[in-house]
């Protein structure tokens, strides 16, 4: 493993992805409805040529991990034989918490089955009604259950292997140091790698900054009569940024830590208010059904595309959520990686694809059960304001509950934390991937990166909202997709490898 107290050193990985990235910036700037027509056709081609190829890959990590998980490989440890693990079991699950548990959850846990429920994911499904409601949180479930943990897993449980059982560096391309080994081309070849990454990383991490902008100005339309416009989300960012890099400057037992615990706290009340404020029988059959209907129909759901019909609903909805997964999950997985050390690649697997999912699946239950129920059953119309503005769902839901204006007030704090907490995080991962995987990069590197993602979200929203952020995470992800299929193959091979040396 690298030594930390090196002085961390600028590389070409870092000089070329944020030029790359700082181009992308000034182009949309300057010219953003030539920005938002070029992202356009790159989005239609990527989803109807490589849509299939998301949808492959992400079923065959879900299946590789269980694989892993009830295989004798799941008994080898990420450490040394005899080490144990760093946390205890319920420190470790937060943490997991802390990590899968962002912005993008608090956005679509409301707006996203209500969406369903407007729009059915099948043509041949009336739309509100109690069968499209059934749906809706059915394939709400679906994509915010295990195949979206994978991903993050899957870059998690490679990192620590190679960082804590291998003791080499937490460097993306350094997971496929066997399959290059020392050709002629092993350095430029892993820092397009790293730079691919860093790549994927930013526009994940950007498209997530650029929903929670998107719904902080919608609640601030909704509680304060704020006007819902371009400039003023470009305003929040800036004030997020500055926010960010405020925590950036306090290090991350300090700043991350702290705002960490306000996260958890926040969200935890919210989501107990809710419960016994909503609907709570509903709530909990719905938890029920939501599950069962997941397990019966998530090989279905997993596989499916309309090559039969003319539609894009698979597109919109499954095929960017597992695109906007990929390109998180640099940031996520290495988070992931840092806090497991010690534990056997089954208790790391099983954790991580149970735990997270599970409290995904009870957020959108007790949020998106209670708009549904609201609708359904008391003559409301929270489908027809969503659909009206996405931005504005949680808040519409909270507007027919007890304390609304302060559950409002307390639901826009909550995303802002979650957003520096987000922001802060990834411009620490983003700045060690650039300094040769450096455990303390420069404050500099640190700036100049949280700089750059607060432009790039500016820039995707000004240029096409919601799409722009969409698009971004699909094309970004594609290249990073084919080298996730190499780390599972690399990690294969040395897991057997292993076992043939200390397990049989």
């Amino acid at each position: 493993m690298k030594d930390s107290t090196q002085k961390p050193r600028l590389n070409r990985v870092f000089y070329i992805s944020a030029s790359l990235i700082a181009l992308l910036v000034l182009f949309g700037a300057i010219a953003p409805t030539t920005f938002a027509s070029i992202a356009g056709s790159i989005f239609n081609f990527t989803t109807r040529s490589f849509g299939w190829f998301y949808l492959l890959s992400v079923f065959l990590f879900v299946l590789f991990l269980i694989f892993l998980a009830f295989s004798k490989y799941g008994k080898i440890r990420l450490g040394k034989d005899d080490d144990r693990p760093q946390y205890p079991f319920f420190t470790w699950i937060g943490m997991l918490f802390s990590a899968g548990f962002g912005v993008g959850l608090v956005f679509w846990g409301v707006a996203e089955p209500m969406s369903h429920f407007f729009t059915p994911p099948y043509a041949d499904t009336e739309a509100l009604t109690v069968e499209g409601a059934r749906l809706a949180m059915a394939y709400s479930f679906f994509h915010w259950g295990v195949s979206q943990w994978s991903v993050f897993a899957i870059v998690g449980l490679i990192i620590a292997y190679f960082q804590f059982r291998r003791n080499a560096d937490g460097l993306i391309s350094t997971s496929l140091s066997p399959l290059i080994k020392e050709r002629p081309y092993k350095q430029p070849l892993n820092q397009t790698i790293d730079i691919l990454a860093v790549i994927a990383t930013v526009m994940g991490v950007a498209t997530s900054l650029g929903l929670g902008v998107l719904q902080i100005n919608g609640g601030l339309n909704s509680v304060f009569g704020l006007p819902n416009t371009a400039w003023m989300q470009v305003a929040i960012i800036v004030v997020l940024t500055a926010l960010f890099l405020t925590s950036t400057t306090t290090g991350l037992d300090r700043g991350i830590k702290w705002l960490s615990n306000i996260n958890l706290g926040t969200a935890l009340v919210l989501m107990v208010f809710v419960f016994f404020a909503g609907p709570t029988i509903f709530i909990l059959e719905t938890l029920t059904l939501g599950l069962g209907d997941y397990l019966q129909n998530f090989i279905r759901y997993s596989l499916r595309l309309q090559p039969y019909q003319q539609g894009t609903w698979v597109q919109d909805w499954t095929i960017f959520y597992w695109a906007w997964a990929i390109a998180w999950s640099p940031f996520v997985g290495a988070f992931v990686a840092r806090v497991s050390r010690g534990r056997t690649i089954r208790e790391f697997i099983v954790g991580v694809l149970i735990v997270p999912p599970f409290i995904a699946l009870l957020w959108i239950a007790v949020f998106g059960g209670t708009a549904l129920h609201l609708d359904l059953f008391e003559g409301t119309s929270i489908a027809e304001a969503v659909n009206a503005d996405v931005t504005s769902a949680l808040f519409v839901t909270f507007a027919e509950l007890p304390f609304s204006f302060i559950l409002s007030v307390l639901s826009i704090l909550l995303i802002l934390t979650f957003l520096i907490t987000s922001a802060d995080s990834a411009t620490y991962i983003i700045s060690s991937m650039t300094t040769n995987g450096s455990l303390n990069p420069p404050l500099p590197v640190r700036i100049a990166w949280g700089v750059l993602l607060g432009g790039i979200a500016a820039v995707l929203l000004i240029a096409s909202g919601l799409e722009g952020l969409q698009t971004a995470s699909l094309i970004s992800a594609l290249p990073f997709t084919i080298i996730l299929l190499l780390m599972v193959f690399t990690l294969f091979k040395l897991l057997r490898q292993e076992n043939v040396r200390k397990i049989k």
